[in-house]
């Protein structure tokens, strides 16, 4: 460790021009063997790191001196494909590209091509994505061979096992890679059905990002052995709130309930009671449903159907907060004054018996005044009213400290019985979305608050500002949209982003806007240190209101447990717990954004398949992007298509990086972001997972 110390600190420095091996050995005043071993071995790990990397005289130098970084490949199905890292994304061609898989961790280069464009070379692969595939087995003249999901043109496949099935022509398959190269040699593990069986499409992406729908058996059995009701000796020791009205608010289709809202006055003030499903109490640190619910980390809710974290005799049995039964929780209860502050809380261990199930649908309407509705809750009617006007104090909180709300269009894919693409709405978020919204983040905020100052290990939701870089091109974009940014880059604070989009709230530009201030925002992620939530403007933040779903939230509560309820001391399980806490935030923020994939692309699917009867048809867009190769324009409904450059054939466009535009050569005809357009659909492809559109002359 000492060598590594002094080997960094050389290298890191502004002076340093390079040394190999022997250099640090006579800088190091390296005399024995065993000190020369040290060395070497540090050297060796370093490199073996990818910190530091040698040049062609043998030298050592950082890896960015060089050129070099390690990333993450994202493959484009076109073929070409970017490395990206938090700090940058660099295009790399398609024959860069070739042989590796989308999500791969790579070692690249970055340089410039004959035209002066920054593009990067692959030097090698570190580590695979993933270690399946899932395909089609197609069949024709005694042949058989494998086509993948994800497009790999240049890939060859050979299948060790293909006697080992029975199968048709368009069987979906999920194979097992046996051996990387040229050609891939793949094991079939299952048969997912024929390739237009309904539901086999999801169910292929869904595997295609490891999301497996079927718990283990062994799990199944183990959440067998969970009693459906709350027992008496399990409520000992609790604070009893079942004589109190609590009601849950959510989804018509949700099932999986796990909070639950009281609100009243206390003076001036108001106390909001947050009851959340006590999951902890029923999945036990290091149980087979434990460990199975860490290997998933998250439930994935895609068009049709929710692959749960948990079992679902858990997710929407004795963990969901349903009606009229009693139900095992922890409570954060909340004293909230006039400018939406929290004046005093407790968070206790309880037991609750929800007064109602409601819907955001039926909160909406009593707000809105709808008697049929108002008098089927008249019980709840008087407390619904003071959680409106109590979220709008804690919005005016949030507003005042700077939170930014991008205000995104979000769409809903409506299927019918047999998962085929009926229509696609916008979703609408009301005032009870809203509501229950400001209730959970005042409850994350006051927990992160609490383990922060009672300095108890636990997990943080950290949003990090964002990189100066990335702020200085967003202000361009901005500038160029007719929105300038008066801010220093170095030191942004969310107000100032947030007054940003205040000011193009309502304009054309406000949706390119908000979406390119959104790319500019680092990842929110977990992590064991509070590190603040800028997209909030909060300095503590945390997961606490969903263990059902979200397995941060469950170590939350299982760390409030063992540390501020029992107050344990023992340094060793403290130990314990903060390096598993450290592990935990980063797998958990890996699966998160699996998840995330997961579910964006099972909406692109099924956005491209209700697009495939629209071919030919005339609909109007807003470019919501310009590259090099073209412009996506996005439709009301969200949906969005690429105009390929080489549809343009009214003149030759180039592309201004400055702007974000393309520029007609002798026309000057300029297409830029925001500007709305007519567009015909040329082409859609529910297997391709593409949509062309053509600029339609007015």
């Amino acid at each position: 460790m000492e060598y590594m110390n002094m080997i960094l600190d050389t290298v890191q420095s502004q002076k340093y021009k390079g040394m190999n091996v022997e250099d640090f050995k006579r800088a190091f005043h390296v005399e024995s063997s065993e000190d020369f071993t040290a060395l070497l071995k540090a050297l060796n790990s370093l490199e073996n790191e990818y910190i530091i990397i040698t040049d062609e005289k043998d030298r050592y130098f950082p890896l960015e001196r060089l050129g070099y970084f390690v990333g993450i490949l994202r493959k484009n199905p076109k073929g070409f494909g970017f490395v990206e890292n938090e700090d940058t994304s660099v295009y790399a061609n398609r024959y860069e590209v070739k042989n590796i898989m989308d999500g791969d961790e790579v070692l690249a280069r970055i340089h410039q091509d004959n035209e002066g464009r920054v593009e990067c070379e692959i030097i090698k692969v570190i580590s695979r994505n993933k270690n399946t595939l899932v395909g089609v087995i197609k069949k024709k003249d005694g042949r058989m061979w494998f086509l993948p999901d994800t497009p790999m043109p240049e890939q060859k496949f050979k299948i060790v096992n293909k006697d080992a099935f029975k199968m048709v022509n368009d069987t979906k398959v999920q194979v097992f890679i046996e051996k990387y190269g040229k050609t891939m040699y793949i094991r079939i593990l299952q048969i997912l059905g024929y390739k237009y069986d309904p539901g086999v499409d999801i169910l292929s992406i869904l595997l295609e990002h490891d999301i497996e729908p079927v718990f283990p058996k062994a799990v199944l059995d183990a959440a067998q052995q969970i009693p459906e009701t709350v027992e008496v000796d399990q409520i000992k020791g609790r604070e009893d709130f079942r004589d109190t009205c609590i009601i849950t608010i959510d989804g018509e289709d949700a099932k999986d309930l796990d909070d639950a809202i009281h609100i009243k006055k206390k003076g001036r003030n108001y106390e909001l009671q947050v009851h959340i499903a006590d999951v902890s109490h029923y999945v036990t640190e290091g149980s087979l449903i434990d460990k199975e619910a860490y290997k998933r980390s998250t439930s994935v809710y895609v068009v049709d159907r929710v692959v749960p974290m948990l079992p679902q005799l858990l997710s929407n049995g004795v963990c969901s907060l349903q009606e009229k039964v009693d139900r095992l929780t922890m409570s954060c209860v909340m004293e909230i004054n006039l400018v939406g502050e929290v004046v005093d809380y407790r968070i206790v261990p309880s037991v609750i018996k929800s007064s109602h199930r409601m819907t955001y649908t039926d909160v909406n309407k009593i707000l809105a005044g709808d008697l049929k509705v108002t008098r089927k809750y008249k019980d709840v009617q008087e407390m619904i009213t003071l959680g409106l006007e109590l979220s709008k104090i804690l919005q005016k909180r949030k507003a005042k400290l700077g939170e930014i709300d991008f205000d995104k269009k979000e769409s809903k894919i409506l299927v019918d019985a047999k998962g085929r693409v009926k229509d696609i709405v916008l979703r609408e978020r009301g005032d009870a979305e809203r509501m229950i919204e400001d209730f959970m983040i005042a409850a994350n905020e006051c927990i992160a608050s609490h383990t922060k100052h009672m300095q108890m290990p636990s997990m943080y939701r950290v949003h990090e500002n964002p990189d100066s870089k990335k702020i200085r091109e967003f202000a361009n974009l901005s500038s160029a949209l007719g929105y300038p940014l008066k801010a220093d880059p170095q030191n942004i604070y969310p107000k100032q982003l947030q007054d940003l989009l205040v000011q193009a709230k309502g304009n054309e530009n406000f949706d390119v806007l908000s979406t390119y201030m959104l790319r500019s925002m680092q990842k929110a992620r977990y992590d064991m240190v509070n590190l603040g939530h800028f997209g909030l403007g909060l300095k503590e933040y945390t997961h606490f209101t969903s263990p059902i779903r979200r397995y941060p939230d469950l170590l939350v509560h299982r760390m409030l447990k063992r540390y501020y309820f029992k107050a344990t001391t023992d340094l060793k399980q403290i130990e314990k717990d903060e390096a598993f806490l450290d592990e935990a935030s980063e797998h958990t923020s890996k699966m998160e954004r699996n998840a995330i994939e997961a579910e964006r692309d099972v909406d692109d699917m099924k956005k491209c398949e209700y697009m495939e009867r629209y071919i030919g048809k005339k609909f109007h867009g807003v470019i919501s992007s310009v590259t090099r190769f073209g412009l996506f324009v996005e439709l009301e409904n969200t949906v969005e298509g690429l105009v390929h450059i080489t549809s343009l054939e009214d003149d030759y466009y180039h592309y201004d990086q400055n702007a974000k535009a393309l520029v007609g050569e002798t026309s000057g005809i300029i297409y830029k972001m925001g500007q709305k357009v007519l567009i015909k659909v040329e082409d859609a492809s529910k297997m391709r997972k593409q949509i062309d559109f053509v600029i339609v002359k007015k």
